[in-house]
């Protein structure tokens, strides 16, 4: 009996064994991150009829499509949505608080850094590093979880688009430098323009040499570098056999919305050309890693509200609240008060900045004339609320908004008063164009479609958030999230 029962149970360890010496480790070949500046989420169903077979409508018909994904703070701007989407977090803990913002009081842009030079051009446009950013993103941990031998490359128009979504350790960012009519990067990267890059910027000179960010062609010139990186760094035949990882980020699409709103053939037309182009990279794609061998994810950096004479005409709420005329408002009220000139240093991202220098060299107390700054400022009809940030949380505001600001509000760099406007309301021309900023849908509401390796088609419509994208990927790749993740990985 006891020769049994030893014999039993060294047939379940040997079983217990070869179950553990059978586990193979997958990953990808190739991981594709693509957002799309200005991309609302309806617009997949406003075109999807529109659409070619190979584009978009691929993504929603083979991909897995999270109906309802939203961001979770505001302001919902470019910098911190890209940000956002690789970090797997939001403002409070990535730092990156808008386009721009205050540092020391000093505005300073995102990606600004004065200690890298240009790589590529003469010009200034490529002393940018993602320096600012506080936290490690998914393609950094990628990086990490391989020693380094992942590699990850950044492609768009934008700077802020390539190099926040690359992350602090890539081994290259590349962005359009208009005044030099080509694609540059910084010494952050490296010294030298990779030959592949010198010969995107020669065989492309023609299209490049005019302000491509608000056309079409801006749309078909990012396909083709990113296209040019697949094939100069062979991403998805890493020799290691490693995952590598690509980010792709379409601007031209925002600045066609900004100028021409939401609806309209320009509109029509960039869009279309995003889908032939999207088409285009997944067919490159699938040539070159292969189909199921690369997983690819779609977003947004934010999405767009309608022109407020669009919804006006349609008897709809909307309207114009320009924030320079209320600064300038204020600062003159104010300079009749307290005798202080410019008691609002600068008002943009519907955030107050107040100036405290001036504010203390007249010794009053700062908490309360924040206060009162605020109160004036929630006089407007437009605003609904405009609350000083030290006092968020025991606001009334109501939770859905207390929380974004919350979650988008970094010390040091954000403003001190966070104004929310009555829905519609934006800084922008009453004619034509629209922007992005606010908590509302019509901002944070944007696509998010899983796509290729180890994704099975379907939906859901489930609420998810934006810094649920990073921890997600993390999850499916078997790698540790971002360090200052908030998320909570969502496949299904």
């Amino acid at each position: 009996m006891k020769k049994q029962l030893f014999f039993l149970l060294l047939l379940a360890c040997a079983f217990v064994s070869t179950a553990r010496a059978d586990y193979q480790l997958e990953r990808p070949k190739l991981v594709v991150g693509v957002v799309v500046d200005q991309m609302r989420w309806d617009y997949i169903y406003r075109y999807y009829t529109q659409f070619g077979e190979g584009g978009l409508k691929r993504l929603v018909n083979d991909g897995y499509n999270f109906e309802n994904m939203h961001y979770n703070y505001v302001p919902t701007v470019t910098a911190a949505g890209h940000a956002s989407v690789f970090s797997g977090t939001t403002p409070a803990f990535h730092g990156i608080a808008g386009n721009n913002y205050y540092l020391n009081g000093k505005k300073v842009y995102c990606c600004d850094d004065p200690s890298v030079q240009t790589v590529g051009s003469n010009s200034k446009a490529g002393m940018m590093s993602p320096r600012n950013m506080m936290v490690t993103n998914l393609c950094d941990q990628l990086r990490l979880a391989t020693d380094f031998r992942s590699r990850a490359i950044g492609v768009s128009i934008k700077d802020r688009a390539a190099i926040l979504p690359a992350g602090h350790s890539a081994n290259g960012a590349f962005w359009f430098d208009k005044s030099a009519g080509c694609f540059i990067t910084s010494t952050h990267y490296m010294n030298e323009l990779p030959q592949w890059v010198k010969d995107f910027n020669k065989k492309n000179k023609k299209d490049l040499n005019q302000d491509i960010a608000p056309m079409p062609i801006g749309v078909t010139l990012t396909t083709r570098l990113a296209i040019a990186a697949l094939d100069g760094e062979q991403l998805g035949k890493n020799p290691t056999g490693d995952t590598d990882i690509l980010t792709v980020s379409y601007s031209s699409t925002d600045y066609v919305c900004h100028a021409n709103g939401t609806r309209g053939e320009k509109v029509d037309e960039i869009f279309m050309t995003l889908d032939r182009e999207l088409k285009a990279l997944f067919d490159a794609l699938d040539q070159r890693v292969g189909r199921g061998n690369y997983l690819l994810f779609l977003t947004a950096d934010h999405a767009g509200c309608h022109n407020a004479k669009f919804m006006n005409d349609h008897k709809m709420p909307g309207g114009v609240w320009n924030q320079s005329d209320k600064k300038k408002e204020l600062n003159a009220y104010y300079q009749q008060k307290y005798g202080i000139d410019k008691i609002i240093l600068d008002f943009f991202q519907n955030q107050v900045h107040l100036n405290r220098a001036a504010i203390e060299e007249k010794k009053l107390d700062f908490r309360a004339v924040c206060q009162e700054v605020a109160d004036r400022m929630a006089m407007d009809p437009a605003v609904m609320y405009a609350v000083p940030f030290e006092c968020v949380a025991t606001s009334v505001l109501p939770p859905a908004i207390k929380d974004r600001v919350i979650m988008g509000y970094c010390p040091g760099r954000s403003g001190d008063i966070q104004v929310i406007t009555r829905s519609g309301y934006m800084d922008y021309s009453y004619e034509k164009g629209t922007t992005h900023v606010a908590w509302n849908p019509y901002d944070t509401h944007v696509p998010f479609i899983l796509m290729g390796w180890h994704v099975n088609h379907g939906f859901t419509n489930r609420l998810v958030f934006i810094n649920d994208i990073a921890p997600t990927i993390c999850a499916m790749l078997k790698i540790q999230m971002p360090t200052g993740c908030t998320g909570t990985a969502i496949y299904e």
